[in-house]
């Protein structure tokens, strides 16, 4: 079988969290090729699982309609009838798996192997080769999924070899195909002075903004400590850190006593809607991301090239492949580096509007017209092999 006329996507889908930004911007632009039903879930799994402690729905995500776009959600966490049914059931001429989340495995299993016992092919997105956190069972959870996959996509080199060197993949199997910029979140109209007034922030202001939910890994420290060597040269600065606490926030709130930074640091430490995000990115000067570590593309990244925003990045995964400027990417857990990228970016004349003119051009390499094009070919090859 060489055609694809209709696809089966398995993932998270608007209401629910997960990695639904994605699969609501990819879904859409393969819909544009070909048919997709997409199965998403009612119950994803329980709350208790989840590390952010309320695994609550977000009604505001926008309402894509197309008339090749189906959204079925029909899975819970519970019911393993559904799993099979689903598997078993679900008319389509390959499965594309999106593969994140080590509560979720069961329910991929069961659904994959009802598409390769019917002899359809299965073709993994693996969004994270490995777990951000530790999270044991992960690697055997996966390595179980992928005996059953014909292909996988990553979204970098290093994920590539990665799946490689620990699955034993060959990398032929492998595709690279980037994570497209989150374009919907732009179609607000609602604009950051809104957010300046409700925070209190100047016009005059630079604000440094670190977006997404607070984890480890994400180096809120680092930036922190950046921020203190920064106000040495400069006080017209915030640091906005919005999103939803993935741990204790003591230890960096005794941080920003210790650094008396609290007349410059704004946390705002829960879920951001997608209807509020908007309001962050266009207020903001520079977008952050100080990651310890990381091995893949990132979200919120996607989200600030959509708004044309500088960036600075750690040197790390495939977070350098978001900049332009060789100086926007600075070595993790370098607090003196980053407060060097960041003063260097508001400083020099025009050197935002320069950051924000590479953003743009960086993000027709990540449109989701490109994306959905390398992604039907890989759908055609794996039906061809079958």
């Amino acid at each position: 079988m060489t055609t694809v006329n209709t696809i089966a996507m398995l993932g998270s889908f608007p209401p629910l969290r997960g990695v639904s930004a994605y699969c609501l911007e990819l879904a859409t632009a393969m819909a544009e090729r070909c048919r997709v039903d997409f199965i998403s879930f009612r119950k994803m799994y329980p709350s208790a699982l989840y590390p952010g402690g309320n695994l609550t729905n977000d009604p505001t995500f926008p309402s894509i309609a197309s008339p090749w776009l189906t959204v079925s959600r029909r899975l819970t966490w519970y019911d393993p009838t559904g799993w099979i049914t689903t598997g078993l059931g679900t008319r389509a001429d390959l499965l594309h798996a999106q593969w994140w989340s080590l509560p979720l495995a069961p329910v991929y299993l069961t659904v994959c192997a009802g598409f390769k016992v019917r002899k359809k092919p299965v073709v993994f997105t693996v969004h994270n080769v490995l777990p951000h956190e530790t999270a044991p069972g992960y690697g055997a959870a996966s390595r179980t999924l992928f005996a059953l996959g014909d292909h996988f996509i990553v979204h970098t080199e290093q994920n590539r070899r990665q799946l490689t060197a620990r699955y034993g993949i060959p990398i032929s199997r492998i595709s690279r195909i980037p994570h497209g910029t989150l374009d919907f979140q732009t179609r607000s109209r609602k604009n950051g002075t809104a957010l300046r007034k409700a925070l209190g922030i100047g016009l005059e202001e630079k604000i440094i903004l670190l977006f997404g939910a607070v984890r480890p890994y994400k180096g809120v420290d680092t930036a922190l400590s950046a921020l203190a060597e920064i106000l040495k040269t400069r006080t017209d600065v915030r640091l906005v850190i919005a999103g939803k606490l993935w741990e204790s926030w003591e230890p960096y709130q005794k941080r920003i006593r210790e650094l008396a930074l609290s007349d410059h640091v704004l946390p705002l430490l829960d879920y951001i809607p997608s209807a509020d995000v908007h309001l962050f990115f266009t207020a903001a000067d520079l977008v952050v991301l100080p990651y310890h570590h990381f091995d893949s593309q990132s979200g919120v990244a996607s989200t600030a090239l959509a708004f044309r925003k500088p960036m600075i990045v750690s040197a790390v995964g495939g977070l350098p492949d978001l900049v332009k400027d060789p100086a926007c990417v600075v070595p993790p857990q370098n607090p003196a580096a980053l407060a060097r990228a960041i003063i260097h970016c508001l400083r020099a004349p025009n050197r935002l509007q320069s950051l924000a003119a590479d953003a743009h051009a960086l993000s027709q390499d990540f449109s989701w017209k490109a994306i959905a094009k390398a992604t039907f070919l890989v759908y055609k090859d794996a039906c061809k092999k079958l």
